[in-house]
């Protein structure tokens, strides 16, 4: 049970990253406060970079700095998909929205700058939440030994959700492929156009986007082994294995990634929560919910993990900020609360599951080695997502 020394707070965010920072901003520029729980000791850019779509592109004109963040990006004029047969390269170019990519340091700088001093406490690790048994608002446990009594619990805590663990839901489910991703500077130019470029070979997808004139962030989906488990931490096995396991591909695409910088390389598990889950699941326990990956850690196949939880940020704050402004105390506080959180999921599972079930379909497809799997994801992908960018085009609303 709590102690007579808990902090006190309305609001808690759980987690600093782009989901954490975009909700706290959001609720600020609501005129509603907050309290951001960051366990690293600063702001955290893992990834390097991050591709945001056009319906990322309008939350953050929402959030009001997607003006800032266009300075520090070009354009991309479309997708190219490059198939590979024998030796010849076979090209569709698709026109896009406006996308971009972004490095991850410039967007979270962007939001976490801001927000007033003081929103965002560092080295602040969460160990458990519990219900006050007397208020029935949540209580947070810190690895410090402090103790903060909440209003509302956000957990945009990403895929190792302690948040979602209180709210019982179900793991994230592994994926048979894993994702490595990198950035490669050229100090005398790419002379790539800004196009993002796919090319799938041999169960193997791999994607390249320029950030400028010289520099390319890329990522590749490949299949998942026993070995990748041991090498995630070291740069120079990470380049082995991904070059070894793009037999076939051009000379310039493993080039590219022979010259990645070292820092920028990780590799990690794809992991999901797959489409019935994200439908089924139960996103609130009182006044606790969750955003972001902690809800809907999809794979990259989309790229729209970014764009989505910057989505989710503008509809939550737009859902609880006009409950939290006319707060009384007592039953009805809580009830006003759970209804606010109610609406926000239901608004934001429509479009996630269907979200989910569009990268579900593609990452199955993409992984299956049996034709008749394939066949049968072609299919769902002809009649409910012969659009293929359809998703980019979303517009979650005003904040």
């Amino acid at each position: 049970m709590a102690t007579a020394e808990a902090e006190h707070s309305g609001i808690v965010i759980v987690g600093g990253g782009i989901c954490g920072l975009a909700t706290a901003l959001a609720l600020h520029r609501k005129g509603i406060s907050s309290l951001v729980l960051e366990r690293s000791d600063a702001l955290r850019a893992t990834g390097t970079t991050i591709s945001i779509q056009t319906n990322g592109w309008r939350a953050l004109d929402q959030l009001r700095v997607g003006s800032k963040l266009r300075q520090t990006s070009l354009p991309l004029k479309g997708i190219r998909d490059v198939s590979i047969n024998n030796t010849t390269l076979k090209e569709v170019t698709i026109g896009l929205g406006e996308a971009r990519c972004l490095r991850r340091s410039f967007l979270l700088e962007a939001l976490a700058g801001d927000l007033p001093s003081g929103t965002i406490r560092f080295g602040s690790r969460v160990l458990t939440i519990e219900m006050d048994p007397q208020t029935s608002y949540p209580i947070i446990r810190l690895h410090d030994g402090g103790v903060i009594k909440a209003k509302v619990v956000i957990g945009c805590d990403g895929v190792n959700s302690e948040v979602a663990n209180f709210l019982d839901l179900r793991p994230p489910r592994m994926s048979p492929t894993c994702n490595v991703r990198g950035f490669t500077v050229y100090p005398d130019g790419h002379g790539y156009p800004h196009d993002f470029v796919t090319i799938n070979h041999n169960r193997v997808f791999l994607g390249r986007i320029p950030l400028d004139d010289k520099s390319v962030y890329w990522f590749i989906a490949r299949p998942w082994t026993h070995q990748d488990s041991t090498i995630s931490k070291n740069s120079d096995l990470i380049k082995r294995s991904t070059v070894e396991s793009m037999l076939g591909f051009p000379a310039e695409i493993l080039e590219m990634i022979e010259n990645s910088e070292p820092d920028s390389l990780s590799l990690t598990r794809t992991r999901y929560r797959a489409p019935w889950d994200v439908l089924l699941g139960s996103f609130r326990k009182g006044t606790v919910t969750v955003a972001g990956d902690a809800m809907h850690v999809m794979g990259p196949f989309l790229g729209q993990g970014g764009s989505a939880a910057l989505e989710d940020a503008i509809v939550l704050a737009r859902c609880l900020a006009p409950r939290m402004a006319s707060l009384d105390h007592g039953e009805s506080s809580r009830e006003k609360i759970g209804g606010a959180l109610d609406s926000y999921i239901s608004e934001r599972r429509t479009r996630l599951v269907r979200l989910s079930a569009n990268t579900y379909t593609i990452g199955s497809l993409l992984e299956s080695t049996s034709l008749v799997a394939k066949l049968i994801c072609i299919l769902v992908i002809i009649l409910f997502f012969r659009d293929r960018l359809g998703h980019t085009r979303y517009d979650c609303g005003r904040l």
